[in-house]
């Protein structure tokens, strides 16, 4: 039992799995008009969590062809039975989802029966919604999904607000709209659509008007969600835990020298005036950069066959040497932005992407906010900036968004003026194969299989950027 306990643990201090790679995922099925997009809009409201994606099967129409399109503008073809929507692509976006891979999602015009060839990108969700009439009814999609929701709305309800909807927001003509209710609306509804309550976990009469059934399925969702976030923390501090020492070929400290002493002594005063200490550490930034440069791989030519370089005065150059593949920068926002005016005067034409990961305030979850990338790829060299490695928990976020967009691990350089031991444990074990580039390394003063206090009691908060930007 013991053996089988410190394998649990040894597993869960070897490996990542952000949230997004095991989503919570909600359908919410109903007749036309029952209030589906009503509740799901109220649950996101309750819940409040900001990386909730709702997803309407009404983007995944079947393209039409142009005789059916005609139809369709008369009221003539039948787009509420369930082969007008494709389903197998509505598995495909899902299933996507699911594996937390970066997804795009179909737009689709009412007013003109088409996709309007526009996606939306979806990656990063914690929450998945997913709502439509036929949410419900694939038994392959219901098997992605943690909870199902039926809506059950009398269709007398549900004709009249299909009338004033189809009116006002889909610029639909009164008797168009009748005809489509009697001929395909209401006798798919009764045909196809009903049975599928029966797929449900939780059926709410009424819709959202229900506030009593409404409290109990978002108390429950928000206990799922508790208990996703708790699991998700723990996975985090486990990789913490000391189960190997760190890989010393894959974590590289700055030579110490008196010229980089003193600039930690000034930078770590708090005298020191702002405009002294944005230019310290743009100074120390800008060796640390150099000296990550050293750790990606280089060739003595790029051309095959070899052209030669030629130096001004016609002499050929016998010992060139250039970097293979692209360099790109990945700032952690905002503290990973303190090097960024050093590294565009080492690389003036480097590109430049953004992650904002930040904690929540009430559980202490890193949660991703926002990526704004470049075109990443396997070859490419990604420097990973943050000015301070604490916890690690961010530039382990980040380093797994940066794989999921294909970069290769070991073409990851993170960098940071000052790391904990914890933190950079936190990224070995999860990554054992990225290189870490740091100023300063703090070092435990205990050898508990757990590490979450260092010698330095400094490094335990963030102040580089406050002090950087002035806003301390």
């Amino acid at each position: 039992m013991a053996e089988q306990h410190s394998t649990s643990l040894t597993q869960l201090a070897t490996r990542y799995i952000p949230p997004w790679k095991s989503p919570y995922i909600i359908g919410i099925a109903g007749f036309s008009g029952s209030g589906k997009t009503t509740v799901a809009q109220k649950i996101i409201q309750e819940i409040n969590e900001p990386w909730t994606v709702l997803l309407s099967l009404d983007n995944f129409y079947r393209p039409l062809t142009k005789e059916q399109s005609d139809m369709a503008f008369v009221n003539e073809w039948d787009l509420d039975r369930p082969e007008a929507i494709d389903m197998d692509m509505i598995y495909d976006c899902i299933k996507s989802l699911k594996e937390g891979k970066k997804t795009k999602i179909p737009v689709y015009s009412f007013a003109k029966h088409a996709r309007t060839g526009q996606y939306i990108t979806i990656y990063g969700a914690n929450v998945i919604i997913i709502e439509g009439l036929y949410t419900l009814y694939n038994p392959d999609l219901l098997k992605f999904m943690d909870c199902k929701v039926y809506v059950d709305t009398d269709l007398d309800i549900c004709y009249t607000r299909r009338l004033l909807r189809d009116m006002a927001e889909r610029g639909r003509d009164l008797s168009g709209i009748i005809k489509q209710w009697d001929s395909f609306v209401k006798p798919n509804s009764v045909r196809n659509v009903r049975p599928t309550m029966q797929n449900a976990d939780v059926i709410i009469p009424r819709g959202s008007d229900n506030t009593i059934a409404m409290d109990f399925l978002i108390e429950h969702i928000r206990r799922q969600l508790d208990a996703k976030s708790a699991e998700h923390l723990v996975q985090l501090k486990a990789l913490g835990n000391e189960i190997r020492p760190i890989d010393l070929s894959k974590v590289h400290v700055l030579p110490s020298n008196n010229q980089i002493k003193v600039i930690k002594t000034i930078l770590l005063n708090r005298d020191t005036l702002n405009d002294d200490f944005i230019f310290y550490f743009n100074r120390v930034a800008s060796t640390l950069i150099t000296h990550a440069l050293d750790f990606v791989e280089y060739v003595p030519h790029l051309d095959d066959p070899p052209q030669p370089v030629i130096t001004p005065t016609g002499a050929v150059v016998k010992d060139t040497i250039f970097i293979k593949n692209e360099i790109i920068a990945v700032d952690i926002i905002r503290a990973g932005d303190c090097f960024i005016p050093s590294l565009k005067k080492i690389i003036p034409g480097v590109k430049v992407g953004k992650l904002l990961i930040q904690s929540d305030s009430r559980t202490g979850e890193p949660h991703l906010h926002t990526e704004k990338l470049p075109d990443l790829n396997k070859n490419c060299n990604v420097l990973l900036f943050d000015a301070q490695i604490i916890s690690g928990a961010a530039a382990t976020m980040a380093i797994k968004v940066l794989i999921d967009y294909g970069v290769q691990e070991s073409n990851v350089i993170m960098c940071s003026y000052l790391a904990s031991e914890t933190g950079v444990r936190r990224i070995t074990n999860a990554f054992p194969e990225i290189t870490v580039v740091a100023a300063t390394l703090s070092h435990s003063n205990h050898s508990l299989k757990e590490v979450d206090h260092d010698t330095d009691s400094w490094m335990a908060n963030r102040f580089i950027d406050s002090r950087y930007f002035g806003t301390d």
